[in-house]
């Protein structure tokens, strides 16, 4: 269990946590909500022993082991599959010594744990959750340092994930995440059969995979059963208690301090005055749970509607080459009051689609048609970083005005985006990553656009403002094309789907039920099996694969067969020990369970070994 008692946390001379405590039993999925800046990052840094508290204690059972993502991306020459194996860091050390022992006894006891551990089995668990988080079969094969580091951190996650631990902690972990790749992590997190204590913001996330809400609000630890709709309900019936609480608190306190008034200065009743007194000193304050305002998200209205289509595209072929495009013979349109979500993996188009219809990219062939005097705000993640750093919102918003604008109405527009009085003056370098995207929102769209792109706007943005966000979605009179992995925002807003799959766009009939029921479907496939039923599909492919990364997969098949064949070899002599079945029939009997073991991973070994070859002999024909 873990045990949170009395616990007080201060960061930079701030009270973050305030004398709170709470019990989180073993198996509990725990989604740990509270608004940006309340401390749901440093209480894991608690927890994890990086961090002491002021006051206060946190305490594990003593053998349970601590996951939790990486800050930093993993780098370097190793395959994907290999890195995530590694995180097994009992199976990893087991395997090592294995092929080194000797002593018949010990090769027992390792080949027995590695069996209590599942350890042959770990090739195929870890690639089904890098396959669940986007790797097809062969980027599982290729180095880390080929992929981004967006990439790379769903290499880290999965890594996490694939160790299993006691306790996982994981901190906004579909800020890395396309929508498929946050529908199988929801999927995932609700069968976690350890405990797990995720920080999110994403609703559908915190509806389906968790069975706890952990709110941190004021300095204060608030433990809900059940999923995020319950724990609004519940703290909505208890903002009422409390309110009601907090009125009859203050009748009685009123009620005392009249008592007190009119009879103080009267000897007969002094005593009993006195008495009120001292009640009124013990009546300590209800703190009444009074909803932090949120500021609303606006977008300006354009001045006219323009006629539809807005945008029309025929047949376009678009991307980076022209003798290879990432979209093939693509048709759309475009119209004034359109709410467009993409979906689709991360790699199949989608950006290479908002930038052809932002006029980022122009298209090699077809015909793309744009309304006159058609204006367009584009917002995507990767501009916070260009924000100036050294200057502030009111420079920003000064410097779209123009230097010859009145300072009232420079603060007004300032105050409109969400940054009024002194805040206005707050430089973007000191603005947290939700001020920064809420600022950047205001300057993408701040002379009123016909239609708005949308790329990744929620991360960074707490539940409320994503609220907000939806909100001002749905008030904005212009098109919204919209990409997100927020299940929330997409269902709240957009009234058509989009799959940008197989180099080309299509629209897409069902809801978002049935598009995640269909990535899952997808994605638990065993990897194997797809990359054969992707073969099957395309044969004429076969010839254009990389005949490196199939030698490559021949030669980790050869490496695999020739460790498992020790592996076989080391248990078999175990087995001849003449003692081993009368001294200790338990091990004797989980030895050759993990034979039997060993045995179906050098056939799955000798399996794919023949499937590459015959690959890379194709290839070469």
């Amino acid at each position: 269990m873990l045990t949170i008692t009395d616990l007080s946390v201060r960061l930079a001379g701030r009270l973050l946590i305030d004398d709170s405590s709470v019990q989180i039993t073993p198996g509990a999925r725990v989604g740990m909500v509270g608004r940006n800046g309340t401390g749901k990052s440093t209480l894991f840094k608690v927890i994890r022993g990086e961090l002491s508290a002021e006051h206060g204690s946190v305490t594990l059972p003593p053998r349970w082991r601590i996951g939790s993502l990486a800050q930093e991306a993993p780098n370097g020459p190793e395959s994907l599959i290999s890195v995530v194996l590694k995180a097994d860091l009992e199976r990893e050390a087991l395997l090592t010594e294995a092929e080194t022992a000797t002593d018949p006894h010990r090769i027992a006891e390792i080949q027995t744990r590695l069996v209590d551990i599942d350890a042959h089995s770990a090739p195929s668990r870890a690639a089904a959750i890098l396959s669940g988080l986007g790797f097809s079969a062969a980027d599982q094969l290729r180095p880390c340092a080929e992929f981004s580091g967006g990439w790379r951190m769903r290499v880290a996650l999965a890594a996490t994930l694939f160790a299993a631990p006691d306790l996982l902690l994981l901190d906004e972990p579909t800020n890395y995440l396309d929508l498929e790749g946050t529908l199988w992590l929801e999927d995932h997190l609700a069968h976690y059969p350890r405990t797990v204590i995720v920080i999110s913001h994403d609703r559908d996330l915190l509806e389906s995979s968790v069975d706890q809400i952990l709110h941190l609000e004021r300095g204060k630890l608030t433990l809900y059963k059940g999923g995020y709709s319950s724990f609004e309900e519940q703290r909505a019936a208890r903002e009422l208690l409390d309110a009601k609480a907090v009125k009859r608190q203050e009748a009685e306190r009123a009620r005392l301090q009249a008592f007190v008034d009119r009879f103080k200065a009267k000897a007969s009743k002094a005593r009993q005055a006195q008495s009120r007194v001292k009640m009124l000193e013990r009546l300590k304050p209800i703190t009444a749970l009074v909803t932090e305002d949120v500021r609303e998200i606006t977008f300006p209205a354009p001045e006219k509607l323009l006629s539809p289509p807005i945008i029309a595209v025929d047949n376009v072929s678009v991307g980076y080459d022209p003798a290879t495009p990432v979209l093939n013979r693509v048709t759309l349109r475009i119209d004034n009051d359109d709410r467009i979500a993409l979906l689709g993996a991360n790699g199949n188009g989608k950006s290479t689609l908002v930038k052809l219809l932002a006029a980022r990219l122009a298209p090699f062939s077809g015909k793309v048609t744009r309304a006159d005097k058609l204006s367009i705000a584009y917002f995507a993640q990767h501009q916070l970083d260009e924000l100036n750093e050294d200057a502030s919102t009111y420079d920003h918003v000064r410097k779209l005005m123009g230097s010859d604008a009145p300072e009232a109405k420079v603060r007004a527009r300032a105050g409109a985006i969400g940054f009024s009085g002194k805040a206005a003056d707050t430089k973007a370098g000191k603005l947290s990553g939700g001020e920064k995207a809420r600022l950047l929102l205001g300057l993408a769209t701040f002379f009123g656009p016909n239609m708005i792109i949308l790329d990744e706007p929620t991360n960074h943005l707490d539940i409320d403002s994503r609220a907000a966000l939806a909100e001002a979605i749905n008030e904005f009179p212009g098109a919204i094309i919209m990409v997100s992995h927020d299940r929330y925002l997409i269902e709240a807003c957009a009234d058509q789907l989009w799959i940008v799959a197989d180099r080309t766009v299509t629209n897409y009939d069902g809801d978002l039920d049935e598009y995640r029921r269909l990535v899952l479907s997808a994605r638990n496939a065993e990897p194997a099996q797809r990359e054969r039923s992707a073969q099957i599909e395309k044969p004429q492919r076969v010839k254009s694969d990389n005949r490196g990364s199939l030698k490559k997969r021949i030669a980790e098949a050869e490496s695999e067969i020739a460790r498992v064949t020790e592996i076989i070899s080391k248990i078999d002599t175990a087995l001849a020990l003449p003692d081993i079945f009368t001294r200790d029939p338990k091990q004797a009997a989980q030895l050759s369970k993990a034979r039997a073991n060993a045995a179906d991973a050098l056939a799955r070994a000798e399996e794919q070994w023949l499937e590459a070859s015959a690959q890379f002999d194709e290839a070469a024909s």
